[in-house]
């Protein structure tokens, strides 16, 4: 392992454990376990898993115009988040593109703010650049973030931090874990129930330790991380969304809220609020779809998407061979008039096309317990 890789606070445990260490956003990180992929994957679909997401880039917002303070950054509403309730939000640029996908949780004397590892310095810079003068901009590399994630993540969770079941999807609050302080959000990146927890770095062992001794709980590396997020339909930053794309073309437009939108209370005011104004105004000339590869070949990301006469019609960002769904699947940018369901695309593998099919996403009915 290459010295100048950073580590988290668990990495002795994942070697410990087992785990197939690999470079990951300028982290040394499990990509997964002996048991393989498939089966930590499985894992979280059918109890729980514990994922270490240390690398994730963890910060404060403090001061009583955070709130407003944040909003000229991202277009979704954050002055009217309350307390306890967490939110997705996109940081985006002057073009309308996406600068960072990140989670916004409202807490009694701050913003919690999660953001992606391979860009938190960038953010953490942007925020202080841009918003440094209206509120303090706190980085938190004292903490560790565990994600516990399976629909009996609540079970095992319950017992080290009595109360955690209260909390409904999007929500969080600070208990008492293993007889630690922790802020935990009821969220995560599988589609499944689950919850991500904000723990001292010096406890994140013991704590961690405490989690994997319950029945229901194993441990899962990058590898399935992905694969799951996946049949979530999630993004991830850098692949399925980046700076040269919008929300708009991303589907992601859920996350603007109407008091941000054109004709809203707090409309636009934002980088690339008019960009993106006029593409909800009058659509996109490409969308981010789902695929479903119809033979049991994996599509993997950058592969070119075509018609049945050869012209181009997009590129796949990320793809797999589903272990819930079990067939192929993908996620694409593809010309919107092609964007359509059940529509029949070709994939470029190695010289031959691949049949797909343009699907909903996501692929998995999601887990989300909203109470």
């Amino acid at each position: 392992m290459s010295a100048e890789l950073l580590r988290t606070p668990l990495y002795d445990l994942h070697l410990e454990l087992g785990a197939k260490m690999v470079p990951f956003a300028g982290y040394a990180m499990p990509v997964n376990y002996p048991g393989g992929i498939i089966a930590e994957h499985r894992q979280c679909r059918e109890s729980a898993v514990l994922f270490d997401v240390s690398h994730m880039g963890q910060l404060r917002l403090i001061g009583d115009d955070a709130a407003a303070a944040l909003e000229t950054l991202v277009p979704v509403d954050v002055v009217d988040l309350a307390l306890g309730k967490q939110r997705y939000a996109l940081f985006t640029n002057a073009a309308g593109g996406i600068l960072d996908d990140l989670m916004i949780a409202r807490r009694e004397r701050d913003l919690f703010v999660v953001v992606n590892a391979a860009c938190k310095a960038a953010d953490t810079k942007h925020l202080m650049t841009h918003i440094g003068h209206r509120c303090q901009v706190v980085p938190l590399p004292d903490r560790a973030l565990l994600a516990l994630q399976g629909q009996h993540a609540v079970h095992a969770l319950q017992r080290l931090a009595p109360g955690v079941d209260k909390l409904v999807f999007m929500t969080g609050g600070t208990f008492a874990a293993g007889g630690v302080e922790c802020f935990i959000t009821r969220s995560g990146y599988t589609g499944e129930d689950g919850f991500e927890i904000s723990v001292p770095a010096e406890s994140a062992v013991a704590l961690a330790k405490a989690l994997l001794s319950q029945p229901e709980v194993k441990p899962a590396g990058l590898g399935a991380r992905d694969t799951l997020r996946l049949e979530a339909g999630l993004c991830l930053y850098g692949h399925d969304i980046n700076e040269t794309t919008t929300p708009v073309e991303a589907g992601l437009t859920w996350a603007i809220q109407k008091v941000r939108r054109p004709g809203g209370a707090r409309a636009g005011r934002y980088p690339g609020a008019d960009k993106i104004a006029a593409q909800l105004a009058h659509g996109v000339q490409i969308k981010r779809v789902g695929l479903l590869g119809l033979e049991r070949i994996p599509v993997r990301e950058g592969a070119i998407l075509v018609d049945a006469q050869g012209h181009k019609l997009g590129h796949v960002t990320s793809g797999t061979l589903a272990p819930t769904v079990n067939q192929p699947i993908a996620m694409a940018y593809l010309a919107a008039n092609h964007a359509i369901a059940n529509h029949e695309v070709y994939a470029e593998v190695r010289g031959k096309r691949q049949p797909m099919r343009v699907a909903a996403l996501p692929f998995v009915p999601p887990g989300y317990h909203r109470g």
